[in-house]
């Protein structure tokens, strides 16, 4: 899986977790807490997706800040 599709893949998730984001708007830089709005919940459901999506598990739930390292990471596990 390329780096963009997994990127992509990524946006999906975020759309469907928190529909009101503009997914033309998210970039590798965007900051998840505060560019894209997500809060503590969120992250744990958007973790759930992309196991899901991805077909792999958290070891927990990483300190991610931006959108690039979440693609990084899921890099790492697909």
């Amino acid at each position: 899986m390329t780096r963009e599709e997994i990127f992509n893949g990524l946006k999906e998730v975020l759309a469907v977790v928190k529909p009101n984001i503009d997914q033309t708007s998210i970039t590798e830089q965007s900051n998840l807490w505060t560019d894209l709005g997500i809060d503590s919940l969120s992250i744990l459901l958007i973790s759930l997706a992309i196991e899901n999506k991805f077909n792999f598990k958290f070891e927990g739930v990483p300190p991610f800040q931006t959108v690039a390292e979440v693609v990084d990471y899921v890099i790492t596990k697909a």
